[in-house]
């Protein structure tokens, strides 16, 4: 397993809008999804059905699938999720990957059954030095190509390392992650993508970065148990962002205590934040202050949730409240109003095209914008129309 460096940073004179340099890693294939090797980096959310339940696990991933996700993560706690994966697997749209703990022979069905990878926590697959199910899993796998990730959390680490380094460390975490892809190496399986998440996002950061120059193996980000959507997000974008940032990471979940369809929201916002997605619907909207005269925080949620169809579409739509910033933010976006004294101006392409009363912004923005996305998807080649409620 060679060690590589990261790309060197990029220059102080180019274009500000170019993405982080990545950092270089072999590539795997999930289904058809490309991660590693400079392929899109994809985002990940897992199911919170009962995976035997099949027609509420397929449901969730069409939700996720329109949401946006690339790959989706299913538990396989129980005989009767692993019975089911076969089906799962064939009738999803996206790639499943199965969340394997305890039960090496899970690991051996899941893989029979042809999901797009394996997900397994040396933590807890093989005890008392006992590797030979880590060998048979490898041995299944790379027999019917199916890649593996190791996924390390700090919160099931071995107890041999605890002891080792005295706690939940990076090199606690690296080390216990690169013992398990010596493991696989050994019967000649090299398909592996590692994480070692860790709920502190400074603790996660050091790890990432220890282990980015330790393997050239792709490595999926992630802050585990993070929390609640709204810390959880932050949490999520310091640990998660500042890695990409730096050219680390090549696949991504955030992980919150919330429905999945959130986690893909925030995780492609931060790839869009980054350049590293292209830009969909991005709605900007100023926070509020003394000098704002309409009710900006209700105008720029409903324009939110209106337009939350939209999300596909390269489109920025401006919800500004006063005078100061609002026609010039507005201007700058593709769709825009700036508000006060209970109307609104709306600005087109940096036109003023209209002013209506305060009542009528949103519905007046939501109709503007659905036209938009319509002309925008019909260059693009698409047919379907853009739909939306106010």
């Amino acid at each position: 397993m060679s060690s590589l460096p990261l790309l060197p940073q990029t220059p102080a004179d180019a274009p500000h809008n170019d993405p982080p340099q990545r950092r270089v890693s072999r590539q795997i294939r999930v289904g058809d999804v490309a991660v590693g090797g400079g392929a899109p980096i994809s985002v990940q959310s897992m199911t919170t059905t009962k995976t035997h339940d099949i027609n509420a696990t397929l449901q969730q991933i069409a939700e996720l699938n329109a949401a946006g996700v690339d790959i989706v993560r299913i538990a396989v706690p129980r005989q009767e999720d692993a019975d089911v994966l076969g089906i799962i697997a064939q009738k999803s749209p996206v790639p499943i990957v199965t969340d394997i703990h305890f039960q090496w022979k899970y690991a051996m069905a899941a893989i029979e059954a042809g999901v797009a990878k394996v997900r397994i926590n040396p933590g807890n697959i093989h005890k008392a030095g006992d590797k030979s199910k880590v060998r048979l899993i490898g041995d299944a796998a790379r027999e019917k190509h199916i890649p593996i990730r190791i996924g390390v959390n700090g919160g099931s680490l071995e107890a041999r390392l605890i002891h080792k380094y005295g706690g939940v460390t990076p090199e606690a975490l690296v080390e216990s992650a690169l013992d398990e892809a010596h493991i696989l190496e050994d019967v000649d399986f090299g398909d592996i993508a590692i994480s070692v998440k860790h709920s502190d996002p400074w603790v996660m950061i050091q790890t990432y970065r220890l282990l980015a120059k330790s393997c050239d193996y792709p490595l999926h980000l992630g802050v585990t148990e993070a929390g609640p959507a709204g810390t959880g997000s932050i949490k999520s974008a310091v640990g998660i962002g500042t890695l990409l940032a730096e050219g680390i990471g090549d696949t991504i979940r955030v992980s919150l205590s919330s429905p999945p369809v959130e986690e893909v929201k925030a995780g492609i916002t931060m790839l869009e934040s980054l350049h590293l997605r292209e830009r969909g619907l991005d709605v900007v909207s100023c926070p509020g202050c003394g000098r704002v005269q309409v009710d900006i925080w209700t105008l720029s949620t409903q324009v939110q949730d209106a337009l939350d169809g939209l999300i596909d579409v390269p489109m920025r739509v401006a919800v500004m409240g006063c005078i100061v910033n609002g026609p010039g933010e507005a201007r700058e976006a593709d769709l825009g109003v700036a508000s006060g004294n209970g109307k609104g101006q709306i600005i087109k392409k940096g036109q003023v095209v209209k002013t209506v009363p305060e009542d009528e912004i949103v519905g007046t923005l939501i109709e503007m914008a659905t036209e938009m996305a319509d002309e925008i998807r019909n260059e693009r080649g698409e047919g379907e129309p853009a739909v939306v409620t106010a």
